[in-house]
């Protein structure tokens, strides 16, 4: 039977790359006596594939990650015996039971929506909604995302599915492409912000938690975004 599981992390918790998240995840599998299935050859391991990595140092309410078990009671029973073994910071919130044609969860992931909260001593006191407004209003966002390897100039609007700033918390909220292909990070949406209005940007000063995972539903050209735990159904 294939799964998908949702999971949080937050706390110091969110300092921990995302091979160890999945290294803890092996032993606390093992240690809550799930049944879970094994690949074939030489060295077998865990049928496991997490969808889109979290950057370390940001928070999440909806991690998502896909495995394989050869025997389950109930969804219930899953989610109370891996969260015995949990450390504090990550939660298994839920988990479905997903069908044979479903497609893996990073090969699903299509977008991801943040919250962009500010460190006190950073809060820009220049956004507002129209300021986040005009932003959004461009024709073209022109950034240039640079990478250890290689320094590339590119319109990131279409990759931005929604940005709006919140009065009541005085945060940004965004749904930003999260594909493999066009993975774009709120930092960089930020940044862009940042320039934008001619003032000077240090990432330090954010507090990012990406608070759910989508596929698209839909098409290229009019996506419909959907919660990646949307897909599958309760056992």
């Amino acid at each position: 039977m294939k799964l998908r599981v949702k999971f949080s992390k937050h706390g110091v918790l969110r300092f921990i790359g995302h091979l160890d998240v999945m290294r803890y995840f092996q032993k606390a599998i093992r240690r809550a006596g799930i049944d879970i299935a094994y690949s074939t050859g030489f060295s077998p391991h865990q049928i496991m594939s997490f969808a889109a990595p979290l950057g370390v140092g940001l928070e999440s309410n909806g991690e998502y990650m896909d495995i394989e078990v050869r025997s389950l009671t109930s969804a219930q029973e899953f989610v109370d015996a891996l969260n015995a073994q949990m450390a504090d910071g990550i939660k298994v919130l839920e988990v479905k039971l997903l069908p044979d044609n479903a497609g893996n969860a990073m090969a699903s992931v299509a977008a991801a929506r943040y919250t962009v909260a500010f460190r006190k001593e950073y809060y820009p006191f220049f956004l507002n909604s129209s300021v986040v407004d005009n932003f959004m209003s461009q024709e073209q966002i022109i950034v240039t995302k640079k990478t250890k390897k290689s320094e590339s100039t590119f319109d990131m609007k279409p990759y931005i599915f929604e940005c709006l700033f919140q009065e009541e918390n005085c945060s940004i909220t965004m749904t930003v492409d999260a594909s493999s292909a066009n993975n774009l990070k709120p930092s960089l949406v930020i940044r862009a912000l940042y320039e934008a209005n001619n003032q000077e940007f240090d990432d330090f000063g954010l507090f990012i938690t990406r608070e759910e995972t989508y596929t698209n539903v839909g098409t290229a050209d009019a996506v419909q975004l959907k919660p990646l735990g949307a897909v599958g159904s309760e056992y």
